[in-house]
């Protein structure tokens, strides 16, 4: 079963539903340790001052910030203490904006949200009025001393809060150069094969239907190589030829996927006449 990661209370006006915090997303990288490849053993990493080459032990570490090239200022662990955010484990939501108008760009990690015993008259209460309204909840929470922007929406019969990048952590896109100007406009002929290309490849978001298959790959690898088989590696794919004629890519695409279409049909038809 799992268990929450910290508890509290989501307040908005005058209202508190109190909750509790649980994990929504569980990443599945490989990891790899570092070993010495003459004897296998782990390596230990040593912090080491290149002035004089010697270890150096925690208690003689300090935390600075750099002002300019090899410039630091040193802070110390009382000084940071004391601008710790008051951990008030409260939501405090401050606004209710729509989902739509928050780009993608602004989330970050994502927690279920789930309430204590007392809490679920109220809890409920902000659920359905969320969702009948289209509406999500922006506010601030702290965590393990840190103090978050977070959004606070529905899924279901739950409620998901999703710490938020804040306004000066996304960066704009007029800070990029090579972006489409008013030259790169594409024909009217060019638009329509690309939309029917669009509609060809349009379906439901379907979660399961996409797969790590390099992390499904090293796996398979290393299990293989645990039970001392041979492993041999395929050759890589061969890379795409770059797109010349644009037009002549659209259509050669809309005619595989149409084909793709017809081969899976086919194939359904057949199952259905054998069964």
């Amino acid at each position: 079963m799992a268990r929450a990661i910290w508890s509290g209370s989501i307040s908005f006006g005058l209202v508190n539903v109190p909750v509790k915090l649980f994990t929504s997303v569980r990443k599945k990288d490989v990891r790899f340790n570092q070993l010495h490849a003459a004897d296998g053993v782990r390596i230990q990493q040593k912090r080491v001052c290149p002035a004089d080459g010697e270890e150096v032990a925690w208690d003689d570490l300090v935390k600075g910030y750099e002002i300019s090239s090899g410039q630091y200022v040193v802070v110390t662990n009382e000084e940071l203490e004391a601008l710790d955010p008051e951990a008030t484990h409260t939501v405090d939501i401050e606004d209710f904006v729509a989902l739509e108008d928050i780009d993608p760009l602004y989330f970050d990690s994502s927690y279920y949200l789930v309430p204590d015993a007392p809490g679920v008259k109220p809890y409920r209460l902000l659920l359905d009025a969320m969702t009948e309204s289209g509406r999500v909840g922006i506010g601030s929470v702290v965590l393990r001393t840190k103090q978050y922007l977070c959004a606070v929406r529905p899924l279901g019969d739950a409620l998901v809060l999703t710490t938020m990048n804040y306004a000066d952590e996304v960066s704009s896109t007029e800070e990029l150069e090579g972006l489409p100007g008013a030259g790169a406009e594409p024909s009217s002929r060019e638009m329509k094969v690309a939309k029917q290309l669009i509609d060809s490849l349009t379906a439901d978001f379907e979660p399961g239907k996409y797969h790590d298959t390099y992390r499904e790959q090293v796996l398979q690898l290393v299990e293989a190589k645990a039970q001392g088989q041979e492993v041999v590696s395929e050759p890589p794919p061969e890379k795409a030829a770059p797109v010349v004629d644009l037009m002549s890519a659209l259509e050669a695409s809309l005619a595989a996927v149409k084909e793709k279409g017809e081969t899976e049909d086919t194939t359904q038809e057949k199952r259905r006449a054998t069964s």
